[in-house]
């Protein structure tokens, strides 16, 4: 485990230093790149500090052990409002966040994506805009943000090796035309490197990396963070309001500490960095006379446009055993499908990626509630399972979005998040598409049967606090500082304008990365 001693403390009452609220791969990466430019940092995160030999190998536990359990509402016209009433959202509570329990794809947004009203059209039921920013704007930080995830197949690193699950989708993939089809993009080391260990294909990506060789925050970031001197992390810290100013600027955090006590630290910044769930209702509960509806929402943007990806999976059972399980849990990818092309019946494209769930898992996903001989069917050929994920680009509409509960509150007296969704005809008809195509890849192959699998809890969560050119249609600029507040800033998904088809994480570093540059300029013009 990476060392974690070596630490400073900062004084509540100093308001020299940049408080971060999350340490996943948007609030931990942040604060290192800050730490390295010698700015101080207090980072704030609910949940606790896990070694990685704590670990779990077993799925119920495990996501006990790490997955967001706080109360939550799912509601809107998605099935998951049915299936999982109180989990809209596969995100984690610990040091290093959701970055622990990522699957590790890295994919660069495509040039088209960041002009998605300008290439799509007007969409109608939905809120598509064109990024701030494009591809060249991103182009030079995407590259530092591969070589510091050492993301396979960039910077001369080799692919991840192939497993069963693999195998059986390139060899569909070949049998119906695609010509996309490797290991992948991964933030999950092939060889030994970034003093990490090489990936020993153990499958239990989902759980936390034993081995370090998946990157997370919690492995190489915060360590490296408060090695420097220049920050100070306080586990099990749950931020309860952003204080501001007679002028409206924000002056630190309130909240509560690992005893239960209310705690406040001055600040001379604020990044908000909880995931697109936790972000916007922070920013809701901040509300005041000055910012009657929470901060940053004088435009009635905070927490709309809630994207969660166009989901879905395909598994096809064979006459011989997969073991999809054994290997990595993501390393496949089919890219031809992530193109715009009209002709196919929606806008924007989607991915197929390998994925792999334990036996505990697959019951409870395949088909939420299912029962009797088909279900036992499928079950008793686990091992025969492969299985692909559909991941593709969700339209942002400003009725999914993310509120506050009108009664319920949480165990700190905060109102509960009700995650308000529902699909697009456009995500409909994408996801139509991805089950035909994937059902004819492993028919292809001999597939006995093929097994539609409906979206379950995602880890891809996006908007809520997007960024925008004008105040008047998002939340933040194309640095992630919100319209109306200088010394406020959004650092996680929450600033995506737009889904795009590609796996967020290493666009969320990206942007982090860039951020870091813009908040350190700021500060030395003394503009914050």
């Amino acid at each position: 485990m990476a060392r974690y001693d070596n630490t400073k403390t900062f004084a509540h009452t100093d308001d020299s230093v940049v408080v971060i609220v999350g340490s996943g791969a948007g609030g931990g990466t942040l604060t290192n790149e800050l730490a390295q430019k010698g700015i101080d940092v207090v980072l704030l995160e609910a949940g606790k500090l896990h070694a990685s030999s704590q670990f779990i190998a077993d799925e119920w536990p495990s996501f006990n052990q790490l997955a967001w359990l706080d109360k939550r509402v799912a509601a809107g016209g998605w099935r998951l409002a049915k299936d999982f009433p109180n989990l809209p959202a596969w995100i984690c509570k610990t040091v290093g966040g959701t970055s622990v329990h990522w699957a590790g794809a890295s994919l660069r947004f495509q040039p088209h994506e960041f002009k998605a009203r300008t290439t799509y059209g007007d969409l109608p039921g939905t809120t598509l805009l064109d990024w701030p920013i494009t591809l060249e704007d991103l182009a030079p930080y995407y590259k530092k943000a591969e070589w510091k995830l050492r993301v396979t197949r960039t910077n001369k690193l080799p692919g991840l090796p192939g497993n069963n699950n693999f195998k059986v989708m390139y060899a569909g993939a070949r049998k119906i035309g695609y010509k996309q089809c490797h290991t992948g993009r991964m933030a999950i080391n092939s060889i030994a490197t970034d003093d990490r260990s090489f990936c020993h294909q153990r499958g239990f990506c989902f759980q936390g990396c034993i081995y370090e060789a998946k990157w997370s925050t919690l492995f190489t970031e915060i360590p490296r963070a408060l090695a420097t001197g220049h920050a100070e992390l306080r586990a099990e810290s749950m931020v309860s309001r952003i204080e501001h100013d007679d002028k409206g600027k924000v002056t630190g955090v309130v909240y509560f500490d690992k005893d239960g006590h209310e705690q406040r630290q001055k600040a001379r910044a604020v990044a908000v960095a909880g995931n697109s769930i936790e972000s916007p209702r922070l920013l809701l509960n901040s509300e005041s006379s000055k910012f009657p509806h929470g901060l940053a929402n004088g435009s009635d943007q905070v927490g709309r446009n809630y994207m969660a990806h166009l989901t879905g999976s395909v598994f096809a059972a064979f006459e011989k055993p997969v073991d999809m399980y054994k290997g990595t849990v993501m390393a496949g990818i089919i890219e031809d499908e992530k193109v715009f092309k009209p002709s196919r019946g929606f806008a924007g494209g989607y991915h197929f990626e390998t994925i792999a769930l334990g036996l505990p898992f697959t019951a409870a996903f395949l088909n939420p509630g299912a029962w009797g001989q088909a279900f036992a069917s499928a079950m008793d050929q686990y091992t025969h399972l492969a299985g692909m994920w559909i991941v593709g680009e969700d339209m942002p509409q400003a009725n999914n979005r993310v509120t506050l509960h009108p009664t319920e509150k949480d165990q700190h007296g905060l109102p509960i998040p009700v995650v308000t969704y529902s699909d697009h005809p456009n995500d409909r008809a994408m996801r139509e598409h991805a089950y035909e195509r994937g059902t004819a890849l492993y028919k292809a192959v001999g597939a006995r049967h093929v097994y539609r699998v409906p979206p379950y809890p995602s880890t891809h969560n996006m908007g809520t606090c997007r960024m925008s050119a004008t105040p008047e249609t998002g939340v933040c600029n194309p640095h992630g500082q919100t319209h109306e507040i200088p010394n406020l800033f959004i650092s996680d998904g929450s600033q995506y304008t737009t889904s795009a088809a590609e796996n967020p994480t290493l666009t969320i570093v990206t942007l982090a990365i860039r951020q870091a540059d813009y908040i350190a300029e700021q500060m030395s013009k003394r503009a914050i």
